[in-house]
C-alpha cells in the first residue's frame, strides 16, 4: 500500500471521530437533563473556530499574532449595534460582519506586516488595545458596561434564538472550516504560505510576494474570528470590550499551543482541553489560576506540538497493523 495514502487516510480518520463526539454532546446533555453541557461545549466550539482562524496565521504563516481578539470583539459588536437598530436579519449582520473584519483585517495586516517578530506582536496587541478603549468609550453602545443583545440573529428559515440553535450553527461552521483547513494547507497557496514562515527569502526569490501572501492569510483569519464573535454574540445575548482584551487573544494562543501549533485539529483539542480545565479547576478553588498555570507549562514542555501525540499516534497505528 502506498504510505503516503495511508498516511492521509490515518490523519483524516481524526476529523470524522472528533466531530462524531462533539455532534452527541446535545443529546447526552439532554437525556442526562443538563442543559449546561450544552451551553459549555457551544463556547468550546465557538472558541475553538476562532482558534483555528488563529492557526493561519500562527500555525500556517508563524505570525504571532497577539490581538486577534479584536476580530471576535468586531463580530459581537456587529450583531449588537446592528440589533439596536432593529436589524436582526441574520445575513444582513453576517455579511456586515465578514466585510468589517475584512476591512480592518486588510489595514492592520498592511501595518502590521512590514515588520516582524516582536514587532508584529506589539502592534497587533496595539491594535487590539485599540479598539478596546474605542468601545469603551462609546457610552452609547454601553461603554464598559457591555451591549445587550435583545434579539437573536434570524435567518428565515433558522434563528440563533437558543443555546441548542447555536451549538448546531457553531458545529457545522466549525466542520466546514476544518475541511477547509485541511485541504487549504495542502493547497499551493497554503504550501507558499507555510513556506514564507520557513524561508522567506527564497519565497521572494521564486516569484512571489511574502507581504501580499501574508496579507491574504491574515483577513482570511480576522474573517474566520469575526464569524466566531458573531456565534459568540448569539450564545450570550451579548457584547462586551473585554471580548477585545488582550487576555483573549492569549486564551486563544495558549489554545494552539495545547493542541499542536500547524495541526488541521490541534485548535479544536486545544479549546476542548483548555477549556474542559478552566472548568474543572474553578469547581475546586477561586485561585484555579495557579494550577492552571503550571499544568499548561508540562503539557508545553511535554510536547512541542502539545497533544500532537493524538495524530501521531494516527499515523503509527496502520503501520503497526501492517507489520
Amino acid at each position: 500500500m502506498d504510505p503516503t495514502m495511508t498516511r492521509s487516510t490515518s490523519r483524516n480518520w481524526l476529523i470524522p471521530v472528533l466531530f462524531l463526539f462533539l455532534g452527541v454532546i446535545p443529546f447526552i446533555a439532554q437525556a442526562a437533563g443538563e442543559p449546561f453541557y450544552v451551553t459549555f461545549f457551544a463556547r468550546v466550539l465557538v472558541y475553538a473556530l476562532a482558534a483555528c482562524a488563529l492557526n493561519v496565521v500562527l500555525g500556517f504563516a508563524g505570525l504571532v499574532s497577539f490581538g486577534h481578539a479584536l476580530f471576535i470583539g468586531l463580530g459581537c459588536y456587529t450583531v449588537g449595534i446592528l440589533t439596536q437598530y432593529g436589524i436582526t436579519s441574520g445575513w444582513i449582520q453576517l455579511a456586515a460582519c465578514i466585510v468589517l473584519c475584512g476591512v480592518v483585517a486588510a489595514l492592520v495586516g498592511s501595518v502590521c506586516l512590514r515588520t516582524s517578530g516582536i514587532g508584529f506582536i506589539m502592534i497587533t496587541l496595539a491594535f487590539a488595545q485599540m479598539f478596546y478603549f474605542l468601545m469603551v468609550s462609546l457610552t452609547v453602545f454601553g461603554g464598559d458596561d457591555g451591549l445587550n443583545i435583545n434579539e437573536p440573529s434570524d435567518f428565515t428559515v433558522f434563528q440563533l434564538s437558543g443555546n441548542v440553535e447555536v451549538y448546531w450553527a457553531a458545529w457545522t461552521l466549525l466542520l466546514l472550516t476544518t475541511i477547509f483547513l485541511a485541504r487549504f494547507k495542502r493547497s499551493p497557496f497554503g504550501m507558499v504560505l507555510q513556506a514564507t514562515h520557513i524561508n522567506p527569502r527564497r519565497v521572494d526569490a521564486f516569484g512571489y510576494s511574502v507581504f501580499r501572501i501574508q496579507l491574504a492569510a491574515y483577513v482570511l483569519s480576522g474573517i474566520l474570528t469575526g464569524i466566531a464573535g458573531f456565534l459568540l454574540a448569539n450564545l450570550t445575548a451579548f457584547a462586551s470590550p473585554s471580548y477585545m482584551a488582550w487576555q483573549v487573544s492569549g486564551e486563544l494562543i495558549v489554545m494552539l499551543v495545547i493542541g499542536g501549533i500547524g495541526m488541521v485539529t490541534g485548535p479544536i483539542f486545544g479549546a476542548v482541553a483548555f477549556l474542559v480545565m478552566e472548568e474543572l479547576f474553578k469547581g475546586l478553588t477561586q485561585h484555579w489560576m495557579l494550577i492552571m498555570g503550571p499544568v499548561i507549562v508540562l503539557i508545553a514542555l511535554a510536547g512541542r506540538n502539545g497533544f500532537s501525540w493524538v495524530a501521531r499516534f494516527a499515523r503509527r497505528a496502520p503501520a503497526q497493523e501492517r507489520q
